[in-house]
């Protein structure tokens, strides 16, 4: 990720037109009306040999005539001069560039991909940043900037809108203006040969006049880039998102149940659920979103009481309340009393508060008065339906006292047209959401819900494994080699089993025997009801062939039933190689749930989990969600949350509870495998029996295929750097273990800042501090490993469970060039050079990473870390702004 010389792109002083037209109807005739009558206050030059005047403007024969060179370029000349144009541009010291022009290959044309590479090689010596080619361009109303050929300005506003289409843009702004909505940024990055999703993120997280991001995403091509600006941006502001083309023609066929049923949008989805971002399915969805988000308080919960003189519209409010997944409020006794003494006799008594056609403004403000103050209400829709007999402004002035008054988010839904105009200008005035429709106005509820719920996710400290839990890696990948050396695609079950075994998740006992007779002497062996099944290579889906035969008691029935199932099989697939059968005792566990776990290799995203409703029907049921690994206990269960039967495994009518943690470990051990094992391209183990003692795995599959890359650089997101795990030996016998923190090391981390003197905490944090909160340590300890890396001094045991004696701490600008650097040692361990040994490591990962210089800002009476600072190397000087600071540098 970079926002390098962005900001020529987004607050240029000056901008070349490269083509420019005096032609009207032309796109260079509108980029020159447009950068010229836009408000932009910068110097506007431009190029077109065959004019010397355009307008009131000079035109130049070339970038080499320019008078200067400019900050920002906009290019619309045919597509086989744009590479020369880029290359000049970026010899005369330009650094960004907008390429209208399109053919670079936009259909997959081999010529055209050819000179998108050309224009990308001219631009890199400069660093130039290319934004297209095939754009509309952009616009940046804040600081009068319109670098695009659109026949519509915007005004200027806190809302960013960036996408892959220049239609949607137009369209965007056509739709915004009726609603007076203004932007920051308009950006249209057409087929985003170098400044993507990941930079204009990175870049608007930070941008002061942005406050809420949305995108219309149609693909992204850098799947960890995307990943992890989306999670840095969206813990700074709303970051929403629609995605198009969810409904992919034609799925892909696959031989395991999980790759059938890990679709694309799926995929998406889940990504976008790991970032924090909201996702919503339509534009006019995008835009309730950013005024509901930008609009109401902070929100406390899902319980939503409905205020309405039309009891039809309570009632399909509270229909698409329910069917959304919401919760209606459940009125206290206290909380009815007091709405029996201010309402009429034929109120409803109850949620939907229906006043009444005939309400007139008091008794909404009467109402609303009571109810900013509910228990059990966390946030109010107030409906209001046009009748002859009563004014409406006088109902939207009762919303406007009330809310601002009231601690929680207050919704509006005026039913009508003509008749609702003063009330919503009404609302505008005052920043209160209103919506056209009470079912608009549940979807917007909705939509906070969803965004709480992805920012308590990005922020929740999760608990600690249940279980120690350190795979046999090598021994697994021995298993998967074996197999592709004898060139198998899949492996056998008990290859599969073993693997899994490795990975410590619990499996059935599964044995081999290539004849019937050697299956019935396995059978007696066992003593006991027996399952068989056929062993191919080639068959993944064995009850299709009749290759499954269970509850087998005694060695005669199983030769019978091994006999029949060969015969079978050799008829239904006589292509496939058959290398006998396999022999498991029946696991006996009544009312266990049989489940999915699943991953699959998606081609954007890596490696993707699955978890669901499992068994022979797990197609048919179509329950499951996904996720992306690496994963935690947290992240685990609240994929499981997401199916139906999650309510079924929480216990019901006398059912136990299943063992949640074990499902979830198992979750995290199959992400394990697949982060560790790059061959790993599918695995399913379906059924996996699931209830209150725990967990077991009665058939699996795995899919393998010879690894092109290291298994790290598949995934969405960096996984933890165990490579970093480095053990510290003290001259009082202890041994100390460096690593990367975790997000489970958080209380241990709070503990460790309990211990430090008021004096440490002022030379540490600059401020006198009592307590470490869950928001600042979540920042420690809650990090994307591909931006920062915290390095800690603690024990051997599980994260969470173990004392914390020394962290350091680097965060890298969006660049990779300068990182900033934090250290902090507990008092009672000083003395024994864990500072020393601390910033060493830091400064060699910092090293490893590309970075060119680190920095820090220390209190010049924190002598012991200026003269640690001067032992590595680092330069002193002043901070001018803050004289009891001095500046720390060392240049890598």
């Amino acid at each position: 990720m970079s926002i390098r010389n962005l900001d020529y792109l987004f607050k240029p002083e000056s901008v070349a037109l490269i083509g420019a037209s005096p032609r009207p109807g032309s796109v260079g005739f509108v980029l020159v009306k447009n950068l010229t009558t836009g408000g932009f206050s910068g110097e506007v030059m431009l190029v077109n040999p065959k004019y010397e005047r355009i307008g009131d403007l000079a035109c130049y024969p070339d970038v080499a005539g320019l008078p200067r060179a400019p900050d920002l370029a906009v290019i619309s000349i045919p597509p086989r001069q744009v590479p020369g144009a880029v290359a000049a541009l970026g010899e005369r010291g330009t650094r960004a560039a907008i390429v209208i022009t399109a053919g670079f290959g936009e259909g997959g044309e081999a010529e055209g991909r050819k000179l998108q590479q050309a224009v990308l090689d001219a631009a890199r010596p400069y660093l130039l940043r290319i934004v297209g080619p095939n754009c509309l361009g952009i616009l940046a109303p804040g600081v009068g900037l319109n670098a695009s050929f659109s026949h519509l300005s915007s005004p200027a506003g806190g809302v960013a809108f960036v996408t892959q289409s220049g239609a949607i843009v137009t369209s965007v702004q056509d739709w915004a203006a009726t609603r007076r909505i203004g932007f920051s940024h308009l950006v249209s990055l057409g087929d985003m040969a170098d400044v993507d999703f990941g930079d204009t993120l990175d870049y608007l997280a930070n941008d002061f006049r942005t406050r809420a991001i949305l995108l219309y995403v149609e693909a992204i091509k850098n799947s960890r880039k995307f990943m992890s600006a989306a999670r840095a941006a969206a813990r700074m502001k709303p970051v929403i998102v629609v995605k198009a083309g969810r409904k992919a023609e034609g799925a892909r066929a696959a031989a395991s149940h999980t790759g059938a049923l890990a679709g694309s949008d799926e995929v998406y989805a889940a990504a976008f659920r790991r970032a924090g971002v909201l996702r919503v399915f339509s534009l006019h969805e995008l835009f309730d979103a950013v005024e509901t988000l930008s609009m109401t308080r902070g929100h406390r919960g899902n319980r939503l009481a409905i205020l309405t003189n039309g009891g039809g519209l309570g009632v399909l409010a509270t229909d698409a309340l329910i069917e959304q997944g919401g919760q209606l409020a459940e009125l206290s006794e206290e909380t009815l009393q007091q709405l029996n003494e201010v309402l009429p006799p034929t109120w409803s008594h109850s949620n939907p508060i229906d006043i009444i056609g005939d309400a007139p403004g008091s008794r909404y403000e009467q109402a609303l008065e009571i109810l900013v103050n509910a228990k059990g209400v966390d946030a109010i829709l107030v409906i209001n339906c046009p009748v002859a007999v009563i004014e409406r402004t006088e109902a939207a002035e009762a919303v406007v006292k009330a809310a601002r008054h009231s601690d929680r988010p207050i919704l509006t839904s005026w039913v009508g047209d003509a008749s609702t105009d003063a009330s919503r200008r009404l609302f505008a005035e005052h920043r209160i959401p209103t919506y056209d429709t009470p079912e608009d106005a549940v979807r917007a509820f909705m939509h906070m819900i969803h965004y709480r719920v992805s920012q308590d996710l990005l922020m929740e400290t999760p608990p600690s494994l249940p279980e120690a839990f350190a795979p046999s890696q090598d021994e697994a990948q021995a298993v998967i080699r074996k197999a592709l050396a004898e060139e198998r695609e899949w492996l056998t079950e008990p290859e599969a089993k073993t693997v899994l075994a490795h990975y410590h998740i619990p499996i059935v006992p599964t044995r081999i025997a290539e004849t019937p007779d050697q299956a019935a002497a396995i059978a007696a062996e066992i003593g006991g009801p027996v399952a068989l099944k056929i062993l191919s290579p080639d068959i993944t889906h064995k009850s299709d062939v009749g290759g499954v035969a269970l509850d087998l008691e005694g060695p005669a029935l199983v030769r019978d039933a091994a006999e029949r199932m060969l015969k079978s099989v050799a008829e239904a697939q006589p292509e496939a190689q058959v290398q006998g059968v396999t022999i498991q005792p029946m696991v006996r566990r009544p009312g266990a749930h049989e489940l999915i776990v699943g991953t699959t290799l998606d081609a954007m995203f890596g490696p993707i989990l699955l978890f669901g409703h499992g068994g022979t029907a797990v197609e048919v049921i179509g329950d499951q969600a996904l996720g992306l690994p690496p994963l935690n206990m947290r992240l685990a269960r609240e994929i499981i949350s997401r199916t139906r039967i999650f309510e079924l495994l929480k216990g019901y009518r006398g059912v136990r509870a299943v063992n949640l943690d074990a499902i979830a470990l198992t979750l995290i051990k199959a992400a394990q495998l697949v982060t560790d094992i790059p061959e790993v391209v599918e695995l399913d183990i379906n059924p996996l029996l699931a209830d209150e003692y725990g967990v077991m795995a009665l058939d699996a599959r795995i899919r393998v295929q010879a690894a092109s890359e290291p298994a790290e650089s598949r995934l969405a997101i960096r996984p933890y750097p165990s490579a970093l795990e480095e053990e510290l030996p003290l001259a009082d016998g202890r041994t100390l273990l460096l690593r990367p923190i975790l997000p489970e090391d958080e209380p241990a981390l709070q503990a460790a800042f309990a211990l430090l003197t008021p004096d440490e905490v002022r030379l540490r944090f600059f401020v006198p501090m009592k307590t470490f909160s869950h928001m600042l340590a979540a920042r420690f300890t809650q990090i994307d490993y591909d931006r920062e890396m915290v390095l800690i001094l603690t024990e051997r045991g599980l994260p969470g469970t173990t004392e914390i004696y020394g962290v350091v701490q680097i965060s890298a600008d969006s660049d990779n060039e300068r990182a900033e650097y934090a250290i902090l040692v507990r008092g009672d361990v000083t003395g024994m050079g864990l500072g020393v040994f601390l910033m060493r490591r830091i400064i060699d990962y910092a090293r490893s990473r590309g970075i060119k210089e680190i920095y820090g800002d220390v209190l010049r009476d924190n002598i012991t870390m200026l003269k640690l600072c001067r032992v590595l190397g680092f330069e002193t000087s002043g901070v001018p702004d803050d004289l009891t600071l001095k500046r720390v540098t060392l240049r890598l």
